[in-house]
C-alpha cells in the first residue's frame, strides 16, 4: 500500500492502490503517517518526495470504507482526528521540504495532501477536485487552511464550495502548483526538484517552514521577532559559514544540513 525508497537523501512515499486510484483507507493512511515520522525521524533523508502510483495521485477518502463505517454508525470524525490530522501537520511541520508529484487525479482528501506540501509539481494531465460538498460534507485535512493561503480566501471559497474541477494549467495560473509538465516528465521533474532541496541548507528551509506558517497568523512585530530567532539559529549552522566562505572565494557552497 506504500512504496517507500530513499536516493540521493530523497524519501520518496509512493501512494500503492493503483486499482482503487490509491483512495484512502484506515491501512493506508495509518502506513502514510508512518511513512512521514520514518522520513522526519531518518537523519539521511533530507527532503520528501509523496506521489501515487498509476492514473491518480489520491482520490481522497476510500468511499466504500466510509459507506460501511456510515451503517456501523461510525463517521469520518475518528479518521480525521486519528489520521488526517496528524498526516497533515506533520507535512507542514516537518523540518525538512516536502515535494509532491501530482501525477493525475487528486481529489477531496487527496487534494488536500497535496496543497499541504511545500511544493508540487503536476502533471498537464493533473486535475484537483474539492469533492467535499458534492458529498455532504465539510472540507478536512486542512484544506481550508493550505488551500486559502495558497490562492487566497476569494478562489478558495469558490474552489470549495462549487467543487469544479480545477485543471493542471488553470491550477498553474491560480499558484495551486508549482510547475506543469508533461504526464511522462512529472515524477522525473519532481525527484530532480526533491533532489536539490537535499542538497541545499536543509536547516534554513526547516526555518523557512517555520516563518512561513508562524507569518500567516501574527503580526509583523510578532513574525519580525521570530525571524530574528530563526536568522540567530540559522547565523550559528555550519552551512551559513561555508557557504559565506564560498561566496568570498567565488565557489559553489556545500551544504550538509548542520
Amino acid at each position: 500500500m506504500i512504496r517507500y525508497d530513499v536516493t540521493d537523501a530523497v524519501a520518496t512515499i509512493t501512494l500503492d492502490r493503483p486499482d482503487a486510484m490509491n483512495s484512502l483507507t484506515a491501512e493506508l493512511k495509518t502506513a502514510l503517517l508512518d511513512a512521514l515520522h520514518r522520513a522526519a525521524a531518518d537523519p539521511e533523508v533530507r527532503a520528501v518526495l509523496l506521489t501515487g502510483s498509476g492514473r491518480a495521485f489520491c482520490a481522497g477518502q476510500d468511499l466504500r470504507e466510509h459507506a460501511d463505517n456510515l451503517e456501523a454508525g461510525r463517521g469520518l470524525a475518528d479518521t480525521v482526528r486519528e489520521h488526517y490530522n496528524p498526516i497533515v501537520e506533520l507535512i507542514t511541520t516537518m523540518a525538512k521540504p516536502v515535494v509532491a508529484a501530482v501525477n493525475g487525479v487528486a481529489a477531496g482528501a487527496g487534494a488536500s495532501l497535496a496543497f499541504a506540501c511545500d511544493l508540487r509539481v503536476a502533471s498537464e494531465k493533473a486535475k484537483f477536485a474539492m469533492a467535499f460538498t458534492g458529498i455532504g460534507l465539510a472540507p478536512d485535512s486542512g484544506a481550508s487552511w493550505t488551500l486559502a493561503r495558497l490562492v487566497g480566501l476569494g478562489r478558495a471559497s469558490e474552489l470549495l464550495l462549487l467543487g469544479e474541477p480545477l485543471g493542471a494549467a488553470r491550477a498553474l495560473e491560480l499558484g495551486v502548483v508549482t510547475r506543469v509538465v508533461p504526464a511522462d516528465d512529472v515524477l522525473k521533474t519532481a525527484q530532480e526538484l526533491a533532489v536539490r532541496l537535499a542538497a541545499g541548507p536543509t536547516m534554513a528551509f526547516a526555518a523557512t517552514k517555520q516563518a512561513l506558517a508562524y507569518a500567516t497568523t501574527h503580526s509583523l512585530p510578532e513574525t519580525l521577532a521570530l525571524e530574528a530567532d530563526l536568522q540567530d539559529a540559522c547565523v550559528g549552522t555550519q552551512d551559513h559559514l561555508d557557504a559565506t566562505r564560498a561566496f568570498l572565494v567565488k565557489e559553489q557552497p556545500s551544504f550538509h544540513g548542520r
